[in-house]
């Protein structure tokens, strides 16, 4: 078992960090670490991205586990490997990025919502099918796409909360994640890790008290 696959076993549950900056690196993984969670996932679309998830890798070690987002090119997924990054997300399924994963041995989330795009994208190979935006049939939907693909492991990402995580899971979901609603713009322009290190907290004790 790869040492993603172990810390989302123990505990299946996403951090996204998207438009962070550099400088806040040290803080933001501080408060993560304190916080108890062991897998995030910066996008590839935040300025200077390749640079932040080799500066969180080379502090973090193996306590936390840190992956890219919103990979969209095979170009972009070397980029984010050889900076460090131990598992790659994708908004929908990109070819080039799933045989690049394929091909490395390195773990991917592609994301899809139809029945059709979510068998597509585990028969790429995937980890685990990112549901997104999960937050557009809620629960109920995952339920229903559990019931022909029960075999298919699948991760709630788009409008989780504290509120529904627990109906998420009940619905059969094998993970959730979270991004903005935690790492809240105006938190991080006060430089406020304490609050988010908090929140994060509470997400973390509200998977382990479901799962």
């Amino acid at each position: 078992m790869s040492f993603l696959a172990k810390k989302f076993k123990k505990l299946p549950l996403l951090g996204i960090l998207r438009g962070v900056d550099l400088d806040d690196a040290v803080s933001l993984l501080e408060a993560i670490e304190g916080s108890g969670l062991k897998t995030v996932e910066i996008t590839m679309n935040t300025p200077g991205a390749e640079k932040i998830i080799g500066k969180m890798k080379k502090i973090a070690g193996k306590d936390i586990a840190i992956g890219a987002g919103t990979v969209l090119s095979g170009v972009d997924c070397k980029k984010a490997t050889d900076s460090g990054a131990e598992f790659i997300v994708m908004p929908c399924l990109v070819p080039s990025v799933a045989k690049f994963c394929r091909n490395s041995k390195i773990p991917f989330f592609p994301g899809a919502l139809t029945p059709q795009e979510v068998l597509n994208a585990w028969d790429a190979g995937a980890s685990m099918v990112k549901i997104f935006p999960a937050e557009a049939f809620g629960p109920s939907y995952i339920k229903q796409l559990k019931g022909p693909y029960d075999k298919i492991k699948m991760m709630a990402v788009g409008g989780v909360n504290l509120g529904n995580i627990g109906e998420y899971f009940g619905a059969g979901a094998d993970a959730v994640a979270f991004g903005a609603s935690v790492f809240k713009k105006e938190w991080l322009e006060k430089k406020d890790f304490k609050s988010i290190g908090k929140l994060i907290k509470e997400y973390v004790q509200a998977v382990e008290r479901t799962i």
